[in-house]
């Protein structure tokens, strides 16, 4: 009965159990009925991980199937509603549990993220304007923060979320800033060091919630969606804070559509342990008071993209991974694809955007007609 319905409710979606179409999906074991069915989103990747079933257009098919909602018509178990209302009673993102995502994935192997990474090593959303290059798109993602910071020699510029040094480094040596970037990151503290080694640049290993003195610039790429909607309001305090009278402030952040105190089970189990997606009405209150909104952006068809090109990259660099490492093993590989594939299909679908938000402690002049 249970694979009934779950079959009448895929082909809501134009999605055909064991049909031959690139989107339809394949099933191996009939474990994978019952495991959906009961366990939603969390065993549908799982499965996967397991091998219980196949897609040869993953990204294809969970686009299908989130445009068409059908993810909200299937109850979960108790256990899985439970994960959703943990968010709303518990900080999930406290300083102790913040270096959680730190060591379960940016200190994962940096072999792994330099397998599919442009040269600057951007972990985030690439800008593919002109070009179909990734390693040109990354570059010219950097060129679109720099002119929305409004970037100029000097600047003393702050990097929330500094990653493996790439953007640091990048306007160290083009813009000649002066930059501090912030990383609770073991891994990619150490090679953001040796990344940028004679520029003006320090990298701290230290909370965002312990950051101090002031900048005319505040960037901020990839990492929010870390910081929990228990904590928005402390960030952008904090960012404000921070802040010259005259400065910029640019955040860029995968975001949803509608608020909400958790995100995806199987996200946050095996790739982003504590993650949250903000929507708009989220960030916007968070700043009220304190940060004022000067443009927004939605770059969200280009993280489509991004995706699909880092899914490309991690293919062809497989073999070598798996030679001279073998932690990752097939179910590890399994998930990095259903990971990469999954997203790219929810950006394409439009439950996932990119945002890029530039801010401003006070609204600038201008004149009345």
């Amino acid at each position: 009965m249970i694979a009934g319905t779950i079959r009448d409710l895929l082909q809501k979606a134009d999605i055909a159990v064991n049909g031959d179409r690139p989107w339809d999906i394949r099933v191996h074991d009939r474990q994978w009925y019952q495991r959906v069915w009961k366990e939603k989103s969390l065993g549908f990747g799982e499965s996967y991980m397991d091998g219980l079933w196949e897609c040869q257009r993953v990204d294809d098919m969970i686009c299908r199937l989130l445009r068409s909602d059908l993810v909200g018509q299937v109850r979960g178990s108790l256990k899985y509603q439970l994960h959703f209302l943990s968010g709303a009673l518990v900080n999930l993102q406290s300083r102790v549990r913040s270096r959680m995502v730190a060591r379960r994935h940016y200190d994962l192997g940096n072999d792994l993220f330099f397998s599919f990474l442009d040269p600057y090593l951007q972990y985030s959303c690439a800008y593919f304007h002109e070009t179909d290059d990734l390693n040109e798109a990354q570059q010219k993602k950097l060129e679109l923060i720099a002119s929305k910071l409004d970037l100029k020699s000097g600047d003393r510029l702050l990097d929330i979320g500094s990653g493996w040094g790439g953007l640091a480094r990048y306007m160290a040596e083009k813009y000649q800033c002066d930059i501090t970037g912030v990383n609770i990151s073991k891994e990619q503290l150490r090679h953001s060091r040796e990344f940028c080694r004679d520029l003006p640049v320090t990298f701290v290993d230290q909370d965002y919630r312990s950051i101090k003195g002031r900048y005319d610039k505040v960037v901020s790429v990839g990492m929010f969606e870390h910081v929990g909607q228990k904590n928005y309001r402390k960030y952008m305090d904090v960012v404000s804070s921070c802040l010259e009278k005259d400065g910029i402030f640019m955040l860029q952040t995968i975001g949803r559509n509608k608020s909400a105190r958790s995100c995806d089970p199987w996200i946050t189990r095996y790739i982003f342990p504590n993650g949250m997606l903000p929507s708009i009405s989220q960030i916007s209150r968070s700043a009220e008071g304190l940060l004022n909104i000067q443009h927004l952006e939605n770059l969200g068809p280009h993280y489509d993209r991004t995706l699909m090109a880092w899914h490309s990259n991690f293919q062809k660099a497989w073999p070598e991974l798996y030679r001279k490492n073998r932690k990752y093993d097939q179910r590890f590989k399994r998930m990095w694809e259903f990971y990469l594939l999954s997203c790219a299909g929810a950006f394409r679908a439009g439950t996932n955007h990119l945002w890029q938000i530039v801010m401003t402690r006070h609204l600038p002049e201008r004149k009345c007609r």
